[in-house]
């Protein structure tokens, strides 16, 4: 039998990098890397996009050579200029597009890494209050949109600033008389867009929001519908979701509203300055003010028109950044998050006997007034096997969990072979610890991939055929259509209850645990699958540390010490003879609960 090979995983740099920090900062931290590639990006665009403030330039200057009779090679050299820009608008192209998408695709993966590493740091309380459907939009949703955010930006926002600065180069050295002109529009503009910023994040983060609830109530949705079908309990399932989409199309509704008022507003101010300055040329060259050629007035106009593009192109992007840094700040709530089970400089756990020792555990759940678990005592013998009975609401999930370290006692403390769990790598300790849960979960993946979960590709076949067969699988695995190659499918749709079970139990077995947790193992089974499984328990139970859950005699008789629990303390201990002998709680929960 073989554990797994890896205590833990590497601290992945975000995860002490981002601080609630400005999401501008955050995004030049994780584009640093690409900073040479982003570099080259830019001057290759530079070039694919210079004919859109070439050209009028060149417009200009054709419209003169035939007005003003210039010699006719003036014209030659301008179209073989013009010629040169056009054709080297397609390597231009390509090769920013593989520049800039290689360095976005590195970004995106990048945090989704971040993300779903810092996700297996967090404590298990944040996952019970964090849904996994709001989780799981942070890594798809949020991180395209950011991916989005520096595409889209990147592609309008460079053409956008070099036709602007062509423009007004172009526009300083054949008419610097018109420059002051030219550059109010700047200004003007980026006052514009910053206070249009401002107005942007509250309605994009409100609408963040509610995507995100939506998620989780699909996500619960999808998780109840065999319940929901079978209660004929759909007009409700989809009240509740039809509730969160109301409001997302509302929240989303307000804010198409502003982007559409913001955008009408930048194009009227825009063009009314462009139709200002043209008329203000068209005065000058008329009344002969200033020197102006008619090629010149051309190019004015052009440039009128294609400056006043590019900025309503750039504030334009006002939205779209609004949702990029919106979608790293909901980032930032993961990478951020304190609520860590905290392993870092504790003691690894090289080996275990399982010695377990409770001393005076208590443990109070956040806002609870009473604690679930108090003054709790328990010294537990290699070997022996605890089973936990007690009414709903004795606090018996509760030690589980803090057996396996998911929660910290808040009083007192749990030892491990003498050693106090507060001090150790609990990553580590888990390496000697199996759990069996009452509904086990398979995910898509071979049979094989399934019972060697996180022990690599060097498990050899001999050894899960010996995993199976002790768990009373091998027989239907080996009918099944690949055998060990056999899908199970999503979450094991394609087994049954006790089948999937016994896969859970050769997932136990081939790790050869020192402590071993039955969480209901058989409460969800019919008698028939029972019986299996009870037989492939009794093998993995065997010389290991034992703590069980369950309400049904047969799994329980048999232990060597009964906890009887109440109100999350120790009401009677003993064996199955000694609790029936005694008359007490024990006996009372045996028609019911422990039958």
């Amino acid at each position: 039998m073989q554990k797994s090979l890896s205590s833990s995983a590497p601290a992945h740099p975000l995860d002490h990098r981002y601080r609630g920090e400005h999401p501008v900062r955050t995004l030049g931290y994780l584009l640093r890397p690409d900073r040479s590639r982003l570099i080259a990006a830019v001057a290759v665009f530079t070039v694919r996009h210079s004919p859109l403030w070439v050209l009028p330039l060149i417009t200009a200057n054709i419209i003169d050579v035939v007005v003003q009779h210039r010699p006719i090679s003036e014209l030659w050299w301008n179209a073989a200029v013009l010629g040169c820009v056009l054709l080297v608008n397609y390597p231009c192209t390509v090769g920013y597009a593989r520049l800039m998408s290689s360095s976005v695709r590195r970004m995106g993966t990048t945090l989704r890494s971040a993300l779903c590493g810092r996700m297996q740091q967090l404590s298990i309380g944040y996952h019970s209050k964090v849904s996994a459907g709001v989780l799981q939009a942070k890594v798809i949703r949020d991180v395209e949109a950011i991916e989005d955010t520096v595409k889209q930006t990147s592609e309008i926002g460079l053409g956008s600033i070099t036709t602007l600065l062509g423009g007004l180069i172009v526009i300083g050295l054949r008419v610097p008389a018109f420059l002051p002109v030219f550059l109010v529009v700047v200004p003007a503009a980026a006052l514009l867009v910053r206070f249009l910023r401002s107005r942007m994040r509250s309605h994009n983060e409100s609408f963040r929001r509610e995507v995100e609830l939506l998620s989780s109530r699909v996500t619960e949705m999808t998780s109840l519908i065999h319940i929901t079908r079978a209660h004929g309990l759909e007009r409700t399932a989809m009240g509740r979701v039809d509730g969160v989409l109301t409001r997302v199309r509302a929240a989303g509704l307000r804010l198409d509203l502003l982007n559409g008022r913001v955008a009408s507003l930048a194009w009227i101010l825009l063009n009314a300055l462009g139709v200002g300055c043209l008329i203000g040329a068209a005065l000058v060259a008329y009344y002969g003010w200033l020197s102006v050629t008619p090629g010149d007035i051309v190019m004015l106009s052009t440039f009128f028109t294609t400056l006043t593009a590019s900025m309503t192109s750039l504030m334009g992007l006002t939205p779209l950044i609004s949702k990029g840094l919106e979608s790293v700040r909901s980032i930032g709530e993961v990478l951020q998050a304190p609520d860590l089970e905290s392993n870092a400089g504790k003691r690894e756990v090289a080996s275990l006997t399982g010695a377990v020792e409770f001393e005076r555990v208590g443990f109070a759940y956040e806002g609870a007034a009473e604690q679930s678990v108090s003054a709790f005592d328990l010294s537990v013998r290699p070997g022996e096997t605890i089973a936990l009975v007690g009414p709903s609401g004795a606090g018996k999930s509760t030690v589980l969990n803090l057996l396996i370290g998911f929660i910290r006692p808040t009083t007192g403390r749990i030892t491990l072979d003498g050693a106090d769990t507060a001090e150790l790598d609990l990553r580590t300790y888990r390496r000697f610890l199996s759990v069996v849960p009452q509904e086990s979960i398979l995910f898509e993946g071979t049979i094989r991939e399934n019972v060697t979960y996180g022990l690599g590709e060097e498990v050899g076949d001999e050894v899960v055929r010996d995993a199976l067969r002790a768990a009373n699988a091998l027989e239907f695995v080996e009918r099944l259509p690949l055998g060990l190659d056999t899908v199970a499918g999503e979450r094991g749709a394609l087994l049954s209850g006790g089948q999937k079970q016994r896969i859970a139990i050769a997932r136990a077995l081939i790790r050869d645990p020192r402590v071993l947790i039955l969480d209901e193992a058989t409460s969800a089974l019919d008698s028939r699958s029972e019986t299996s499984v009870q037989e492939a328990l009794g093998r993995l139970m065997r010389g290991r540390t034992v703590f069980v859950v369950a309400h049904r005699l047969s799994t329980i008789r048999n232990a060597d010490r009964i906890v009887v629990m109440e109100s999350g303390g120790i009401r009677e201990i003993g064996s199955h003879r000694e609790l029936l002998a005694l008359g007490g709680l024990y006996s009372e929960l045996l028609p019911g609960q422990v039958a």
